[in-house]
């Protein structure tokens, strides 16, 4: 029987999340939750995804809009096993409560505290962690891009210590607000939590981080300098271990892709709905050992790359596959990821 899922929160995440539920053969999209009488509603009920709202105020609101509202957010618990919890950062806590008293299961986002749920999750290290458990928390973009090519680092080579200047995007394409046009915002609480948010997942890794806002709405970039304990390592070495992990994907400048600009521009050329990138991208002609020191340069498409995390973290949960490299074979075919 597959899963009931519930996605509370359709927006940028949610509405992904939301479309990668309904590719699984194991899951089912139950409902979706929103606020207000928005284009994304419009979008649920065109894809035909049944549509609620949290009280039954926001309800009349949207059918006097002409909305089909299927009923509120306490009707939705009652029909599933698992809420993937979309909603706006810090708002986890109160719907946690909501959750406890449905009996159902959730997974919440990375603007969310590690303590929400005691399990930060990443597909490559927390899969079998996150077994039957009622809560996990599924870490932010920055985070899960750091991870996907640190831990494999670290499992071969031993990272004697890690730092990332993380170069991010200042708004999503969507939004109206973010960063200044013309301005660069540097984040004054250092070292910024990325480093400590990688260690909730990865509680070995010796790793800091510094960040800042740069007005575009394309990617993240980070340029990473880890120290390896294992001597000898060469570049192709990096690169080979790299190639055969998931959810890496090599660019070259060499081959004229040099901007964040560019590798989205591949995403529309892949075909990849919405023009998402799921996978870390990074440049292979930007990657380099000297001596001990490994230099590389990666990018993160923020709107995508938790999505497939999330759909493993279901599996987990659910306990429907207890092997978590077919669980990633299974979640990547369907949405059309990989190499």
């Amino acid at each position: 029987m597959p899963a009931r899922i519930a996605v509370n929160g359709f927006g940028t995440i949610g509405k992904r999340v939301a479309r990668a539920v309904k590719l699984q053969d194991d899951m089912e999209l139950v409902g979706v939750t929103k606020t207000r009488p928005t284009y994304e509603a419009s979008i649920a009920n065109r894809e035909g995804m049944p549509l609620y709202t949290l009280d039954e105020k926001q309800m009349k609101v949207m059918e006097e809009q002409g909305f089909r509202v299927e009923g509120v957010l306490q009707d939705l618990l009652t029909k599933v096993d698992l809420v993937v919890d979309c909603s706006p950062n810090g708002v986890g806590e109160e719907n946690k409560k909501l959750y406890e008293e449905a009996g159902v299961k959730a997974i919440f986002q990375g603007g969310e505290e590690h303590g929400i749920a005691g399990l930060s999750f990443n597909a490559f290290s927390s899969y079998d962690l996150a077994q039957g458990r009622k809560w996990a928390r599924v870490v932010s973009c920055n985070t899960t891009g750091l991870i996907r090519t640190l831990y494999p680092l670290d499992r071969m080579f031993k990272v004697e210590e890690a730092f990332a200047a993380i170069v991010r995007r200042g708004a999503d394409p969507a939004e109206a607000k973010g960063s200044a046009l013309n301005a660069v915002e540097p984040s004054l609480h250092l070292p910024t939590h990325h480093g400590t948010d990688v260690r909730t997942v990865l509680p070995g890794l010796n790793i800091s981080t510094m960040a800042v806002k740069v007005p575009t709405t394309n990617m993240h970039v980070h340029c990473i300098h880890a120290k390896l304990r294992k001597k000898g390592v060469k570049t192709s070495d990096v690169l080979s271990l790299w190639d055969q992990m998931p959810r890496i994907r090599f660019v070259s400048g060499k081959h004229g892709i040099r901007t964040s600009g560019q590798i989205m521009e591949i995403a529309r050329d892949l075909g990849r709905h919405s023009g998402d990138f799921a996978e870390t991208i990074v440049w292979e002609d930007g990657t380099h050992i000297d001596g001990e020191s490994l230099y590389y340069y990666q990018a993160v498409h923020q709107e995508s790359d938790v999505i497939p995390e999330n759909i493993d973290c279901i599996r987990s949960m659910m306990e429907m596959e207890k092997d978590a490299s077919r669980s990633i074979r299974k979640t990547d075919r369907s949405l059309g990821i990989g190499k």
